[in-house]
């Protein structure tokens, strides 16, 4: 199998925070990589912009050591990487003040595609899209990329919503969710909508419930008074898993085009029931491995913010009526894990003697480690000794189907990326999307600040608190194993 890359516009690139830690990690040596594939045209250009004064020169050494440490050695040509050094550009820029902006005004080239990354707290969004028209350095057709968090609470998200209105049209703003530039989110689509396969069951009448999981290993040390400030509910819930459970529950859209695709995701958000406290299980992580807890990492005491959320939520529409979805999502977890997995309802007559040996058909996106898909189907287990069931999965990795291939697959940042220069926002947040998502969000937060409950503990390295298996145990079903 070969993936096919399709070169873009050229395009001019300016990274506000160019020289911050995601600008490093992701977005620079996401940018090589889609140079070398041939996607990235060799007169397009990219800008750094930050406070600090720098010299073209310094800025290309930063990412030259960006792309040592986060580009793979089997994945870095030393002809390539100096190649692609050499079409970048810096800009010393003061976001809330005058200095820098006729510089990179200058700087612009006519009949490009213009694009700029705010990479940079959302604080500084207003400043940054004022001075981007006041001083002529956007056009008209000109695209911004926004970076979550996108407001803490529905007023807070207004608010940005209309400061980026004030100086660009909703086509042009980008806000970015990198769950979604995953090569299995956007199979979950193909899976879906290309195979009737599957659409005539997905529904209530033939899934039991879905879980969706996204688990980390990873604890809060270092960002902690930060993450103190959110939690799992606004730091993975209200954006990332809201956006899984959209393309899990929404309708067909009439096209695959961004704004058809986008109607049925807010239909879906607006179509989620208010979640009673009952159903809502929050954990922190005790000390554990060598390791701090929780209250230790965001040197807080008293806190009350979570690490750990799970909930039960109900779409009520025609075709998920009664089917519940289970979410959850942590730090300092058993594995480091990403899915969907999709129960399906039991067979309404068993034929077999052996119904002990029954399990149900549950299909599992698997969003990381290892991106792939597998059924699960009951099959007769090899060998005499009469009908014997057993459970098998028909499994697709994409490293087992796409060998060698499967390690070129863009990751989220560079195929997000690459679609703002295309100018398709299909897997990009519509502002009244991001306020519906926080309209069912701000409800669930105030009913657990008002009870003034405190987070239940939980261990390190565990599958969570002990009442998040008994948000399961008392529906009679059980949580995937985390692994």
């Amino acid at each position: 199998m070969v993936s096919r890359v399709i070169p873009v516009d050229v395009f001019d690139l300016v990274i506000f925070g160019g020289t911050g830690d995601l600008a490093r990690r992701k977005i620079l040596p996401g940018l090589y990589r889609r140079f070398v594939a041939g996607q990235m045209t060799s007169d397009s250009r990219i800008i750094g912009a930050a406070r600090g004064e720098l010299s073209d020169d310094a800025f290309r050494k930063l990412v030259a050591e960006s792309i040592d440490e986060f580009v793979p050695k089997d994945r870095r040509d030393e002809a390539m990487i100096t190649e692609f050094l050499s079409r970048l550009h810096y800009v010393a820029i003061d976001a809330k003040g005058e200095g820098g902006w006729d510089a990179l005004k200058n700087m612009m080239r006519d009949g490009v595609v213009r694009a700029f990354y705010f990479s940079v707290a959302p604080a500084l969004f207003g400043d940054i899209a004022l001075r981007l028209k006041s001083h002529g350095v956007a056009d008209d057709a000109a695209r911004i990329v926004v970076e979550k968090p996108f407001g803490r609470d529905l007023a807070t998200a207004k608010a940005l919503n209309a400061t980026l209105a004030q100086h660009f049209h909703e086509t042009q703003i980008y806000r970015i969710d990198h769950y979604l530039g995953k090569e299995t989110v956007q199979n979950l689509m193909a899976v879906r909508f290309a195979n009737i396969l599957f659409e005539p069951l997905w529904k209530a009448e033939y899934v039991d419930h879905v879980q969706i999981t996204v688990a980390e290993t990873v604890s809060v040390d270092g960002r902690g008074a930060y993450y103190d400030k959110s939690g799992a509910m606004r730091d993975m819930v209200q954006n990332h898993m809201m956006q899984l459970l959209c393309l899990i529950a929404m309708e067909p859209p009439y096209h695959f085009d961004p704004d058809a695709v986008r109607d049925e995701k807010l239909k879906v958000i607006r179509a989620l029931d208010p979640v009673p406290q009952q159903d809502i299980v929050r954990g922190q992580y005790l000390a554990g491995g060598g390791q701090g807890g929780y209250l230790e990492h965001c040197e807080n005491p008293a806190s009350t913010t979570e690490s750990y959320i799970a909930l039960k939520v109900h779409v009520s529409n025609w075709r998920w009526k009664g089917t519940p979805f289970y979410l959850r999502t942590g730090k300092r977890l058993r594995a480091r894990a990403s899915e969907i997995a999709i129960t399906f309802r039991e067979p309404p007559h068993s034929i077999f003697d052996d119904a002990k040996g029954w399990r149900e058909n549950v299909l599992v996106i698997r969003l990381q480690p290892d991106e792939g898909m597998n059924l699960m189907v009951m099959i007769k287990e090899p060998g005499p000794g009469g009908m014997r069931l057993m459970q098998v999965p028909l499994d697709m990795s994409f490293a087992g189907v796409l060998g060698d291939e499967a390690e070129d697959i863009p990751d989220a940042y560079e195929r997000l990326i690459m679609d703002v220069i295309r100018g398709n926002q299909t897997l990009f947040m519509r502002g009244d999307e991001v306020e519906a998502a926080w309209a069912w969000t701000d409800p669930i937060i105030e009913g657990w600040n008002a009870t003034g409950a405190k987070p239940q503990g939980y261990d390190a390295g565990s599958s969570g608190p002990e009442d998040a298996l008994m948000l399961m145990h008392r529906d009679g079903r059980r949580w995937r194993e985390i692994r």
